[in-house]
């Protein structure tokens, strides 16, 4: 994944289709998830704890305590690997990065964009209603057809991918 987060640029992003910013303070936001399997079902991105935007979607520190750092972070290693909350972990230690701002917490998790074969990605295992995809900066539930659709493509080789041999340029249609 190219580098969608810069913790020297933080004050130039806003919320779009590769950022996420969640306030945390109460511990790992619920909807957190939903944008996890959102990325993972789409192009990747970045989910940001401990940052919230503000009405001119600028972004502000929440004061999210450094002394929870290891406590946010083991719920979040132990809820990756909860195949009750989420069906697949995407994630390795070095897609999680944190930061000491103005003595405020930053935890930025990069999310990759899961493989043909790994998707749909879902939470609470529920297949058909925790597939979320990402469009701008909102996260949307999976229609039943588009899961079934990501299911269908689980393959490594699709239909479309196999050679014709014997065929030459009077089989295609102009």
């Amino acid at each position: 994944m190219t580098t969608i987060f810069d913790i020297a640029k933080f004050d130039s992003y806003i919320e779009d289709n590769r950022r996420e910013v969640k306030k945390a303070n109460g511990g790992l936001p619920n909807d957190m998830w939903e944008t996890y399997s959102a990325y993972a079902n789409t192009y990747g991105g970045v989910i940001i704890l401990g940052v919230k935007e503000l009405d001119d979607k600028r972004w502000k520190t929440t004061g999210l305590k450094i002394s929870d750092k290891e406590r946010l972070l083991d719920n979040l290693w132990n809820s990756l690997h909860n195949r009750n909350k989420v069906n697949i972990n995407l994630l390795s230690e070095s897609d999680v990065k944190t930061y000491e701002v103005d003595e405020d917490l930053i935890i930025v998790i990069e999310v990759p964009m899961a493989k043909r074969s790994e998707k749909p990605v879902y939470i609470n295992n529920d297949l058909f209603n925790g597939t979320f995809r990402r469009t701008h900066s909102g996260d949307y539930k999976c229609t039943k057809l588009q899961v079934k659709a990501m299911l269908r493509d689980q393959t490594e080789n699709t239909v479309d991918m196999d050679v014709l041999d014997d065929a030459d340029l009077s089989d295609l249609n102009r």
